[in-house]
């Protein structure tokens, strides 16, 4: 169970990373379009800054979560931290999707997808811990 959890946490991190890249990189790109939606021009001219923004949230997310793996699994004398980071991370990417999910019916395929490896993560985590 210890090598799903770190395996979910890291897939999870991965995920949160495309996202990162999509949301600061490629928010004014077809790859964009394609997953959040059209946009006039002028609408992606004001929210770039909020993606940007909200794409640091995700990278922020996906470095505690895979340095939590990373620790989990390099260092065993750090694993209690390692765990707490895990956790940290991947249930902060799975309050968002939930999040994403009540706020909004029409984005809730995109909060399942954006909560499903975080929600494995966490329950594989907190078997190893219990």
């Amino acid at each position: 169970m210890l090598i799903a959890s770190a395996v979910f946490t890291l897939l999870a991190a991965a995920l949160h990373v495309f996202i990162w890249y999509v949301e600061v990189f490629a928010w004014r790109k077809p790859l964009a379009r394609k997953i959040f939606g059209p946009q006039a021009p002028d609408e992606l001219a004001v929210t770039s800054f909020y993606a940007y923004n909200q794409g640091m949230y995700n990278l922020a997310l996906a470095v505690v979560a895979c340095v939590g793996a990373v620790m989990v699994l390099a260092a065993p004398s750090l694993a209690t931290v390692g765990y707490a980071l895990s956790l940290a991370g991947c249930g902060s990417m799975l309050f968002a999707a939930l999040s994403l999910g009540i706020a909004s019916a029409k984005h809730r395929l995109a909060a399942v997808k954006q909560g499903l490896l975080p929600l494995l993560s966490v329950i594989c985590t907190l078997i190893v811990l219990l």
